[in-house]
């Protein structure tokens, strides 16, 4: 366990968990350090110490320097205008069959291109600018240079504090803007490897479509080509199941690809008796699967297991080439370090981590637990040996699965036992050996009829398993909780016996459940009014903590006609993040599908007391999936309380909720906006207002009705800070110290109005917006009030 080499690499690689979370990444390096000094030198604990350090101080200045490109960028282009200009292709294009976003037709790519000069509606952009644009013909390479017509807008970021940074894939792809494509020429093909790999990968993809069974399909590209774009029906099951790694670009693909090539190298060459009775034609084969492969794991779409695992098979065949005899840990330590020496952020890359930890887990439990569970009989023992593999795999891989899914399957082994053989050791090496068949169409034909039976083999457990149940939900772990997994797992590595093993286990399970009880407790606010504004881009969601623990969710965000749903994307995974299995009180201010469009997939995902909504939904129509969501609640029996029922004031959990419109009904000649649920929410001496998309004829009737109840420390703009909301009289009523805009980078409406800012500047009101810095949290203990931008960091 202390090979220096993998010590290494793991000190540099953490450097990014001590830049995103510097406090327990920095308590655990402290811990580690101590547990170490009895089997390091002194001078080892130091160096280790300072490539942890040095890590931290890289990956802060890539996160840094990501955000000062997203808010340049951000500043450039403005809201969502039309660019041209000429760019170069630089990333793999990736095919969208089963998911293309609203408008754009089944099959084309998304790409990743630079522009090397752009005029936008703004004017002209000044310096190199990447960008992600979907709708691209899929037959592009990188080095292309093409000539194209684009609407173009910041990236958002949808940057929240419970949730992880996202400003890091912007630091290692360099991509703080995104769009579509209106129109594309390519003016000169790219030359070079890299572009032979994708015009390969545009060869056999169409093969894979025109041979295999069309449910297949996106099975085999996934294995193949890396192109994760199952059904999502699909998808749900095999992440349900624990099998999403059966279709995942990994070592094993590596193993059977590059190995076989190597091995296929090497009975040739021992053909060759003058070169066989000269060299060692198994290092001269090994050395041939080094730059194999890289090529491969690009082919494979260049993920970064991929990646991960073409390093690791590298430093093997590189052991192999110079005559010696390779080692597990040590070629992990080195694939480590290459990826942590080249990308100061790669723990940041979900399927690095996940590979890594999967391997770590192989390599230090694999071993171990065969040696407690496979026993019995020749043929018990041929059963038990797979579940032995699997569960290392599993116990390296949990706690990271943790952070990216809320669930996982309690017969994700026994899932694993029936499908891995059936797609490690039938789809895979098929699939493979297809891609080289288009030369002998009745093989290929046949290869594509082998391997779509065994792929919808492998979806058939997925969707068993799946459908039985036995789904284990558990909130994300916290990084503290992360950090006390890692001392634990070191601790138990290092342990001379299985007492102190057992012991070092204990104390870490121990942690987790105190870690655990911190984290619930600080998700409460018990004692305090906390009004926090999720950034969701152009809608409003607002969770409320109400002093005695209850939680009000008003609004939940959405996009109409967009692939995003801010409520897995974001709303979910905050509940979860801050230990919030229940929401006391819904609010849908009103039904606009910025407001509700969220709440549609969050509400039959948590416990829910009760939903408040203005009717007007239901009266006037506002489609489907409104009166879908509508109606899932009645089935839970769940009530859904009008404004009759609710307009005045309620004590609600330690504070006072003042509804003061639309009262005592919404009018029906009003919009939607203009009857909106306004709410004042009252703890001692504070006080919030927040007013929906309420706009100018509502603020009037506010102030002919309620001239005297509107003074509020915290106001939320109407209308996400629109012109046609917060006019000064509103404004003077209210003589708020903080204005709350809540908007997106990438909204078309020039949301919040200049003019509006500057009334909110004259009056020396300070301005929260979550397009600016993310999620906003609001304060009160009832007598002071605290205002933080925990995201802007």
């Amino acid at each position: 366990m202390t090979d220096k080499l993998l010590l290494t690499a793991l000190a540099l690689a953490a450097g990014s968990a001590l830049a995103r979370a510097p406090l327990p990444a920095a308590l655990a390096a402290v811990i580690s350090l101590f547990l170490l000094r009895r089997h390091l030198e002194r001078w080892a604990l130091v160096g280790f110490a300072l490539l942890l350090a040095f890590g931290a101080l890289r990956a802060r200045a890539a996160i840094d320097e990501a955000a000062a490109l997203h808010a340049r960028v951000t500043e450039a282009l403005g809201p969502p205008g039309r660019c041209e200009g000429e760019a170069i292709v630089l990333r793999s294009p990736v095919v969208q069959r089963e998911s293309a976003p609203p408008g754009e037709e089944r099959g084309q790519a998304r790409i990743e291109v630079e522009f090397s000069q752009a005029a936008c509606e703004r004017g002209p952009i000044e310096g190199p600018l990447r960008a992600r644009l979907h709708g691209a013909p899929e037959d592009l390479a990188r080095g292309d240079r093409v000539r194209l017509v684009a609407d173009l807008a910041p990236v958002h970021l949808f940057l929240n504090e419970s949730l992880p940074d996202p400003r890091p894939s912007i630091a290692r792809s360099g991509v703080a803007a995104s769009g579509g494509l209106v129109d594309l020429e390519r003016v000169s093909r790219g030359q070079g490897i890299a572009a032979w790999i994708d015009r390969a990968r545009v060869h056999v993809r169409r093969r894979i479509e025109a041979t295999f069974h069309p449910e297949a399909e996106p099975l085999a590209r996934a294995l193949v080509l890396g192109e994760t774009d199952l059904h999502e029906a699909d998808n749900e099951a095999f992440r349900r199941s624990g099998l999403s790694h059966l279709l995942a670009v990994s070592g094993t693909h590596l193993v059977l690809a590059v190995a076989g090539l190597a091995a296929a190298a090497r009975a040739l060459l021992l053909r060759v008796t003058t070169l066989s009775a000269r060299f060692d034609v198994g290092r001269v084969s090994s050395a041939f699967a080094i730059p194999t492969s890289w090529l491969y794991a690009d082919f494979a779409g260049g993920s970064g297991s991929a990646l991960r695992a073409a390093g690791m098979l590298s430093v093997v065949m590189l052991v192999r080439a110079l005559g010696r005899r390779p080692s597990g840990v040590r070629a992990f330590g080195g694939s480590l370090l290459l990826a942590a020496i080249l990308d100061p952020l790669v723990g940041s890359d979900p399927s690095f981590v996940l590979s890594a930890a999967a391997t770590a887990g192989l390599l230090g439990l694999d071993r171990p637990i065969a040696e407690r569970l496979v026993r019995g009989p020749a043929p018990v023992r041929a059963v038990l040996r797979p579940i032995a593999t699997t569960l290392a795999a599993m116990v390296g891989c949990t706690p990271f699965l943790a952070m990216m899914t809320p669930s996982l399957s309690l017969l994700g082994i026994l899932a694993n036992l029936l499908a891995a053989p059936i797609g490690e050791l039938a789809a895979l090496p098929v699939c493979l050996l297809h891609a080289a068949l288009a030369w002998a169409p009745p093989v290929e034909r046949g290869a594509a009829l082998l391997g779509s039976g065994a792929l919808l083999a492998v979806r058939a457990v997925a969707r068993v398993t799946s459908d039985l149940g036995g789904i284990v939900t558990f909130p994300p772990p916290t990084p503290s909780q992360l950090a006390a997994v890692a001392v634990a797992a070191l601790a138990a590595a290092l342990a001379k016996d299985a007492l102190r093993r057992g012991a070092a286990l204990a104390l870490g399970f121990a942690a987790l459940l105190v870690l655990e009880q911190g984290a619930a407790h600080a998700g409460s606010s018990k004692g305090l009014l906390r009004v926090r504004a999720l950034d969701v881009g152009q809608g409003d969601s607002i969770l409320v903590d109400l002093p005695d623990g209850k939680t009000m969710l008003i609004d939940g965000g959405g996009f109409m006609g967009s692939p995003v749903d801010t409520g897995t994307r974001v709303v979910l995974p905050v509940l979860r993040a801050l230990r919030k299995e229940r929401v006391d009180i819904v609010v849908l201010s009103h039904p606009h599908p910025d407001h509700f469009g969220g709440l549609v997939s969050t509400l039959p995902a948590i416990d829910v007391g009760e939903l408040w909504d203005t009717g007007q939904g239901e009266d006037h129509g506002s489609g489907p999936t409104y009166a879908a969501m509508l109606a899932n609640l009645r089935h839970r029996e769940i009530p859904i309380r009008r404004p009759d029922t609710l307009c005045g004031k309620h004590v609600i959990g330690g504070a006072t909720v003042e509804v003061l419109a639309p009262c005592p009904g919404f009018v029906p000649d009003e919009s939607a906006n203009d009857n909106s649920f306004v709410l004042r929410i009252t703890y001692g001496s504070h006080a919030a207002l927040l007013v929906g998309d309420a706009e100018a004829a509502a603020e009037r009737a506010l102030l002919e009705k309620h001239p005297a109840a509107l003074r509020a420390d915290l106001l939320k703009l109407g209308h996400h800070g629109s012109r046609t909301s917060t006019t000064p009289p509103f404004l003077d009523a209210v003589r708020p110290s903080v204005a709350l805009v809540c908007s997106g980078v990438r909204n078309r409406y020039g949301h919040p109005d200049p003019g509006v800012l500057a009334s909110l500047g004259a009056r020396a009101i300070t301005i929260a917006r979550t397009d600016r810095g993310g999620d906003v949290v609001w304060e009160t203990d009832g007598e002071a009030v605290h205002l933080s931008r925990p995201s802007a960091r």
